[in-house]
């Protein structure tokens, strides 16, 4: 059960709480005061609430478990999904020292002795806060143990990566309420960068938060400034590309990160950096795992002006000190982009992010959004998973295995399985491994419901390859267009984005929420795309996020005189 805040330790009254955590914030991390929705999220934790803490990057997440882990009556369960940013967060806190606690991680990459050492110390009190992937919460000894710790707080961290909304969805994620039941239900806390209002709702529902506290502190970075550089061809934006990197890092306005889509676009991007003077490297998932750390740990100690990375270089990656993004490609949505740029100016001072943009770079976004694997696929896998008992197979079927019967490369089975198992059609273990899940349907009751997950997916993701378009292609103040996108109004034009300069924002106008009969948030059903929640107005149009279909821009006075939205609950 959870506790009440009449049973939490850390309780009292509101008062005495308050004190308190400024007390333990002043001396653990040296704050004076808090940053928006930190202290918020802080009391609710301390209270008992479930919490689910949307805050900008670089607006100090960690420091809500941080601080209010020292005050709960139990260890800190904190569910990351990197390895790199598990021990950049095991790091942060022995070199806060003891005031601290003590906190270890355990993952796939530690030996059996350290990952029993782990375990051993949360369970004697030494270890206060304990750091692990998602997978090793497949591990049945390993709940078992984290159970027996009594844990005071769950903390799931990046954690819209449990939504099939969110833009880095994970399905190891999807067993994380289960998780928390099994733990007795230890007060929960979720942090992300960025969950638009449907995503919020399904993290809320994925992880059995009860009545929570929903903290979003806002999605605005004004110190990052917005431009869209536009080109008509591949040398012109190329060249643009390396202009623009080269010339922040030669004004001193360094360092930076510039994003490729492609593997083969960071290597040559990076090479014609270096042939210009600057200390540049590559960065994606192909490389030796050793050249992908120094090249993060080269980062991180200033001996680099760029890294030119696919998004491989992303979660845990925190440089306050990073002075720019250069986007080679557009992100494959809005979300993506936004959690990308805001690796930028995590210090506060001022920061840019440029997309260099050729409009014909979509249809790589649009290749990358489409193609749902065909039903026979899925039923033969399904079919493969489903035979394994009766075939003695009971450590499963390894990933190799169904390579060689279904002659399927290691991506498209990689996602074939994942569907699966967001059907409840297969559960994949710690080690890869899949096996038939409990009443799991039949195989080709599996296979239909996996292809039609994955048609929704399709159809999400182009409609948020779109909106990327709408980003790039907007005359509008970008920033509006961009807090938009999340369902947050800004409602006058920023004055630090490239529109803003060019004085063509100044023509756009952003309805306020008494002029409109859909304000932000409001929920709609369409007549022919059901449910949704409305995002965003302006003078003539409305966007709305649907289920079925994801983003759609509507004119209003179509809306209006076809009677295409109703406000759902009127």
């Amino acid at each position: 059960m959870s506790r009440t805040p009449s049973e939490n330790p850390a309780g009292g009254s509101a008062s005495v709480r308050t004190r308190r955590l400024r007390e333990k914030a002043r001396d653990v991390l040296g704050f004076e005061e808090f940053r928006p929705g930190q202290e918020r999220a802080m009391q609710a934790v301390l209270a008992g609430r479930d919490t689910l803490a949307v805050l900008p990057s670089g607006a100090g997440k960690s420091a809500v478990y941080q601080v209010a882990g020292q005050l709960v009556d139990g260890p800190v369960v904190i569910v990351s999904p990197l390895i790199a940013l598990q021990r950049d967060q095991v790091e942060r806190l022995a070199e806060l020292g003891e005031r601290a606690g003590r906190a270890a991680q355990l993952n796939s990459s530690l030996s059996a002795g350290d990952q029993r050492a782990a375990l051993e110390g949360l369970a004697d009190g030494t270890v206060r806060f304990l750091f692990l992937a998602p997978e090793q919460l497949t591990k049945p000894e390993v709940v078992d143990a984290v159970r027996d710790a009594g844990p005071a707080l769950f903390v799931v961290d990046e954690a819209h990566c449990v939504s099939a909304w969110g833009h880095d969805f994970r399905p190891d994620y999807l067993r994380l309420g289960q998780v928390v039941e099994q733990l007795g239900h230890p007060t929960v806390l979720a942090l992300t960068a960025t969950a638009a209002p449907p995503v919020r709702a399904e993290i809320v529902e994925r992880l059995s938060m009860r009545d929570p506290e929903v903290v979003v502190a806002g999605f605005d970075r004004p110190e990052i400034r917005l431009e869209v550089d536009h080109h008509a061809d591949a040398h012109g934006k190329r060249a643009a590309v390396l202009d623009r990197a080269a010339g922040e890092v030669e004004a001193g306005r360094g360092p930076g990160i510039v994003y490729s889509a492609t593997r083969k676009g960071t290597v040559d991007l990076a090479d014609a950096l270096t042939e210009r003077g600057l200390r540049a490297r590559p960065y994606h998932a192909g490389l030796r795992k050793s050249e992908r750390e120094d090249t993060q740990r080269a980062w991180m100690d200033d001996e680099l002006d760029v890294v030119v990375a696919t998004t491989a270089f992303g979660m845990g990656i925190d440089k306050p000190g990073t002075r720019f993004v250069v986007h080679a490609e557009p992100a494959d949505s809005v979300d993506s982009y936004y959690q990308e740029i805001g690796r930028a100016g995590r210090d506060g001072e001022p920061a840019l992010a440029v997309l260099v943009y050729r409009q014909e770079d979509l249809g790589l976004r649009r290749f990358f959004a489409a193609g749902a694997p065909a039903e026979e696929e899925l039923q033969q896998v399904a079919g493969l998973v489903a035979a394994a008992p009766a075939a003695g197979l009971d450590d499963g079927v390894d990933v190799r295995t169904l390579r060689e019967e279904t002659g399927r490369g290691a991506t498209p089975l990689a996602r074939d399985l994942n569907l699966l198992e967001q059907v409840s059609a297969v559960v994949l273990d710690d080690e890869g491994a899949a096996h038939p899940a409990e009443g799991a349907p039949a195989p080709g009751d599996a296979a239909a419901a996996a292809r039609e997950l994955a048609e929704h997916h399709e159809r999400v993701d182009q409609s948020r390859v779109e909106m990327m378009r709408g980003y790039a292609e907007t005359t509008e103040c970008r920033r509006q267009y961009l807090l938009g996108y999340f369902g947050e109004q800004l409602e006058e034009p920023c004055g630090n984005c490239d529109t803003c300069s060019a004085g063509t924002s100044h023509e756009q106008h952003v309805g306020d929420d008494t002029d409109t009969p859909f304000p932000p948030e409001t929920p709609v059903t369409h007549t022919e795309w059901g449910p949704g929640v409305v995002m965003r107005v302006e003078d003539d149009r409305v966007v709305v996020l649907f289920e079925e279909v994801g983003y759609k821009t509507l004119a209003l006075k179509a809306v209006e005189a076809n009677d295409l939205l109703q406000v759902r609950g009127a």
